[in-house]
C-alpha cells in the first residue's frame, strides 16, 4: 500500500514533485522515489508490505529501463502469476510490484484480468512516450487525475492535487446533489472542481496528449459465467472454498497481519476463518466502543472473541477527542465523510500502527453481495421508493444553488429489481462510499486495509445466486447464516443489524453543542444557505428533534471542508 504521483507534459520540476509526495507522506513514510525525464516526473511514497528489500522500492524500472511503474496496492495472487511469467521474464526480487509489470510487459492492457487484487498503478513507456493507468474492479485503491490539454498531473489523494498547483473551487453540482439527495458523487466525479476520478474498473491512456479512458471490467457480463442454477447446498460450499482461498490470499505479507471487528455476521464471519490461516495466538483483533451500552456492539464482539482467544483491543472514542479529530480527519478525507462512526474507526488504525500491525483485515462487501440491507426487502419497497421521511434538509439551501442539483440516474442492467439494487449499491453508492472512507483512514496512520469479501469471485458468484438463497422467511444474507452456522452462535448469526454505532444524535444535540454551533455559523455567510432556515432546524435538532444527526453532520464537515 503506498502513494503514487505524476505528472506528464510541460516542464514538471522536482520540487513540484517533491511538494506533491509529500502532501501524501503518510500513505507511505518507509521510502521515497522519484523518476525524471523529458516531459515527465514520477513519484512514489512506499509502505513496505511484501519484499521489504530496497531492491523493491518504487519507481520500479523493467530489466531493459523501458518501462517505469508507479503502483498502489496489493496483487495478491503474484505468486501463481510470476511462476506462469518466469519464462518468459527475468525476476529480480521477491515484490508483486515487479510481477504486475512483468504482467504487463506480456499481457498488455488484458493483464489486468489476470489480477486478484487491489491496485491503482501507472506506466510510462519510455519508447512510445505513453502512460498507461487502470485501476482494480471495484476501485479500492484511488486514483485522481486532473488535465487541462497541456498537463496530466495524477496522485492517490486529492491534497496532492492542490500541492501541484491546482486551485481549490468547489464543484457545485457535486456538492448541492451531497445535500439535496445524499450523493456522494458518481464514479468519475470528485467535489473539486477540474480534479477527476478514473472509475474502477477502467484504464486510460496518453499519449500526444490524447487522454483515451476504456472501462475493462464489465461485472454485468461475468455474472453470467453463473447462470446454470446450482443446488443449495453446492452454492454453499463453492462459496465457502472461494472464501477461505479469499482469505488465505490476503494473509500474504511480510509484516504482521490484524484484524477489525464489529459484533455483526460479517466480521465474526470473517474472525471465525482467519484463525484457519495463522495461530489464532498470533492475530490481534481490534474494535472501538463509546461506552453507550445503546450502540456499543461489545457484548457480541466479546462473545466471540470468548471462542477463538484472539488478543482483542478495544478503542474507546471520547466526546473529548471529537473536535480535534473531526477537523484531523476532515483534512484527511479531502471530501466529505462518514461522521463518528468513521472517526471511532480510524481510531483503530492509529492503535494497530502503536502494536506494529501494518496490515488489518476488514468485512466490508457481504451485504451487497448478500442483499443485507433492509431496503432490499419487499417490506422495506417505500424506503425504495423514497416515500419515507428523508434524513436530509434541501430547504436551507439557497434557490440558485438548490437548482444546480441533478438527481443521479444509475443503470438498470438486470431484469431483477434487488440486483439492480444491487449493482447500484456495488459500484456507485454504498461500496464506493465506504472504501473511499477507508483508504483514507487507513493510510493516514501508514497501516493497509484489505478486503477479503471484495475478491471479484465471492462477489460475482454470490451476487448471480437467485433472491431465495439471499433472502428467505424475512432473513436476509440468508445462505451465509446457514454457510456459518458450524462456526458461530445462533446469538451472533442472527444478531440484529445495528446501523448506528455511535450516539451521534445525542453528542451533536448536547455534549458537542458549542462545536456544531460553531462550525455551522461559518455556514450562515456562506452564500449555498439560507441564514435562517439553517437556524431554524438547528433549533429544532437542539430542542429534541434527533430521529437523525446527518443533515447536521452535512454542515458540520462541509464547514470544516471549505473554511
Amino acid at each position: 500500500m503506498c502513494g503514487i504521483a505524476g505528472l506528464v507534459g510541460g516542464n514538471p520540476q522536482e520540487r513540484q514533485l517533491l511538494t506533491m509526495l509529500t502532501a501524501q507522506k503518510h500513505r507511505g513514510p518507509d521510502f521515497l522515489g522519484t523518476y525524471f525525464d523529458d516531459g515527465i516526473a514520477l513519484g512514489h511514497n512506499r509502505l513496505s508490505i511484501i519484499d521489504l528489500s530496497p531492491e523493491a522500492n518504487q519507481p520500479f524500472y523493467s530489466k531493459d529501463g523501458r518501462y517505469i511503474l508507479v503502483y498502489n496496492g496489493e496483487i495478491y495472487n503474484y505468486l501463481e502469476l510470476k511462476e506462469s511469467l518466469k519464462a518468459y521474464y527475468p525476476f529480480k526480487t521477491k515484490s508483486d510490484s515487479e510481477v504486475l509489470l512483468a504482467a504487463y510487459i506480456h499481457w498488455g492492457s488484458s493483464c489486468l484480468e489476470h489480477f486478484n487484487g487491489m491496485f491503482s498503478f501507472a506506466i510510462w513507456d519510455t519508447q512510445e512516450k505513453q502512460l498507461f493507468a487502470a485501476r482494480d474492479r471495484f476501485g479500492v485503491k484511488p486514483f485522481f487525475y486532473s488535465f487541462n490539454d497541456t498537463v496530466f498531473s495524477f496522485a492517490s489523494e486529492i491534497k496532492t492535487l492542490f500541492a501541484s498547483g491546482i486551485k481549490k473551487s468547489p464543484n457545485e453540482q457535486v456538492w448541492a446533489n451531497y445535500f439535496v439527495y445524499g450523493s456522494y458523487g458518481m464514479p468519475n466525479e470528485s467535489f473539486w472542481n477540474g480534479i477527476t476520478q478514473l472509475p474502477g474498473g477502467h484504464y486510460l491512456i496518453l499519449r500526444n496528449s490524447t487522454l483515451v479512458i476504456k472501462k475493462w471490467y464489465h461485472f454485468e457480463e461475468e455474472v453470467k459465467k453463473y447462470s446454470e442454477k446450482l443446488p443449495f447446498e453446492e452454492v454453499i460450499s463453492t462459496y465457502e472454498s472461494i472464501l477461505k482461498e479469499s482469505i488465505a490470499l490476503r494473509f500474504r505479507a511480510d509484516v504482521p497481519v490484524g484484524f477489525n471487528i464489529s459484533g455483526g455476521l460479517d466480521s465474526s464471519t470473517l474472525l471465525a476463518f482467519v484463525n484457519e490461516y495463522q495461530q489464532k495466538s498470533k492475530i490481534k483483533a481490534f474494535t472501538f466502543y463509546t461506552n453507550d451500552e445503546r450502540y456499543d456492539e461489545l457484548p457480541w464482539v466479546e462473545e466471540m472473541i470468548a471462542t477463538t482467544g484472539n488478543p482483542l483491543y478495544k478503542v474507546l472514542l471520547k466526546t473529548s477527542e471529537v473536535v480535534a479529530l473531526g477537523q484531523q480527519f476532515s483534512d484527511f478525507q479531502d471530501e466529505p465523510y462518514g461522521g463518528l462512526p468513521t472517526i471511532a474507526y480510524a481510531k483503530l488504525f492509529k492503535e494497530a500502527k502503536k502494536l506494529e500491525v501494518k496490515v488489518l483485515l476488514d468485512g466490508q462487501g457481504m451485504d451487497e453481495q448478500w442483499a443485507g440491507y433492509d431496503y432490499y426487502t419487499k417490506k422495506n419497497e417505500n424506503v425504495i421508493q423514497g416515500i419515507l421521511g428523508s434524513p436530509l434538509r434541501p430547504h436551507v439551501l439557497n434557490d440558485v444553488f438548490f437548482n444546480q442539483a441533478k438527481k443521479p440516474i444509475y443503470p438498470k442492467p438486470f431484469d431483477d429489481e434487488v440486483k439492480n439494487l444491487q449493482f447500484r449499491d456495488l459500484f456507485y453508492t454504498k461500496i464506493p462510499r465506504a472504501l473511499r472512507f477507508n483508504d483514507r483512514i487507513s493510510m493516514a496512520a501508514s497501516t493497509e486495509l484489505r478486503e477479503p469479501f471484495l475478491d471479484y469471485r465471492l462477489v460475482e458468484f454470490a451476487f448471480a445466486q437467485p433472491l431465495k438463497y439471499k433472502i428467505k422467511g424475512g432473513i436476509q444474507k440468508y445462505l451465509l447464516r446457514e454457510l456459518v452456522s458450524k462456526y458461530l452462535s445462533n446469538s451472533i448469526r442472527y444478531a440484529p443489524k445495528r446501523p448506528l454505532q455511535t450516539p451521534q444524535r445525542e453528542w451533536l444535540g448536547k455534549e458537542l453543542r458549542d462545536w456544531v454551533e460553531t462550525e455551522i455559523s461559518y455556514l450562515k455567510a456562506h452564500n449555498w444557505f439560507k441564514k435562517e432556515e439553517l437556524q431554524k432546524e438547528l433549533n429544532l435538532y437542539f430542542k429534541g428533534n434527533q430521529e437523525s444527526s446527518f443533515h447536521i453532520w452535512q454542515w458540520i464537515n462541509t464547514s470544516l471542508l471549505l473554511k
